[in-house]
């Protein structure tokens, strides 16, 4: 699978930029995105429950900073090799400096009116979506390339993108979030990893 990215990375690269630029072009003149009401419709009038509620809520918890930091403490003792280890909170650094930049450039105002958690700054684009597809995409590159054992790298790289997928739709179910503010953190970041991951091994810090 990364192989084949890495084949078509260059047009994968406008593909995702011809996305978050007509997404952003419709932000920045606040035309309504026919996909951020299909996915209130979905996440919000027809999947919420009291149950799902508290699973979401959760996801919250464990996707804040605190934790994402405690995540980023284990893997700098687990993994050997201190230089590859610091590859992953500078990655992390990086994408959230990114994040707060555009946020101040784009200014969108979050929704209003059905969120389930009270939350500041702007909206567009997600940081939790941008954070987890910077950071969980850039272990299932690493999985791919340093764990030798196949089941366990398929499960490690498995679990990332689940991770991914349910941090972006808890964003849009509770309500702290438009779809396209995820579409886009994720496409941003997708960008991002390709170009971060090239950097590093072109001064041989990863395989």
């Amino acid at each position: 699978m990364l192989e084949k990215i890495k084949k078509y990375k260059i047009p994968i690269i406008i593909i995702l930029t011809l996305i978050i630029l007509i997404i952003t072009l419709r932000v920045i003149t606040t035309e309504e995105l026919i996909i951020d009401t299909m996915a209130y419709n979905l996440f919000v009038e027809k999947l919420r429950s009291p149950n799902l509620n508290k699973v979401m809520l959760l996801v919250a918890t464990l996707s804040n900073t605190p934790v994402t930091v405690i995540y980023i403490i284990i893997l700098l003792i687990l993994i050997k090799d201190k230089k590859i280890a610091l590859t992953i909170p500078a990655n992390l650094l990086l994408i959230t400096i990114i994040n707060q930049i555009l946020k101040l450039i784009i200014q969108r105002p979050r929704p209003i009116g059905y969120r389930l958690i009270e939350i500041g700054e702007y909206s567009f684009p997600s940081g939790h979506a941008m954070t987890s597809m910077a950071l969980y995409g850039f272990l299932i590159y690493l999985s791919y390339k340093l764990i030798k054992n196949k089941n366990l790298k398929i499960f490690f790289i498995t679990a990332c993108i689940l991770i991914i997928i349910i941090i972006g739709i808890s964003r849009i179910y509770l309500g702290v979030h438009y779809c396209s503010d995820v579409l886009a953190g994720w496409s941003i970041s997708i960008i991002y990893l390709i170009i971060y991951i090239n950097i590093l091994k072109s001064h041989k810090i990863i395989p």
